[in-house]
């Protein structure tokens, strides 16, 4: 199943104080509660500020899209997800680059899997 993607900028703003899971400065995980029922929703911000060429931030997010499809069935249908590139994303290879995103949906899954945000 393929999962749809955050579009609106609203929806990709997530409380300061909420769950944030951050992996070796490659990869950051936000959650909140989903927008819609059981619908959950990915989001990728690759920022101007850190990968300066469109090409690296364009790598950055064809990398994190691949990582995620890979891992999709650990994320649960109550939560929208941001995932943020982080500085090191361009030099990690794809086999550890899954493993962190696993290892954030598996905590994810593990302390929110019955709360709400």
């Amino acid at each position: 199943m393929k999962r749809k993607t955050i579009r609106k900028h609203a929806d990709f703003l997530t409380p300061k104080d909420g769950p944030n899971i951050t992996l070796n400065n490659v990869v950051s995980v936000r959650i909140k509660t989903a927008k819609f029922e059981n619908d959950a929703r990915y989001g990728i911000i690759a920022s101007k500020k850190l990968f300066r060429f469109a090409v690296q931030r364009n790598r950055a997010k064809r990398l994190l899209r691949d990582w995620i499809f890979h891992n999709e069935d650990l994320m649960l249908p109550q939560f929208d997800y941001v995932f943020i590139a982080g500085a090191e994303i361009l030099t990690t290879n794809r086999e550890n680059g899954r493993e962190y995103i696993k290892r954030a949906l598996t905590t994810i899954s593990k302390k929110y899997a019955e709360k709400t945000i």
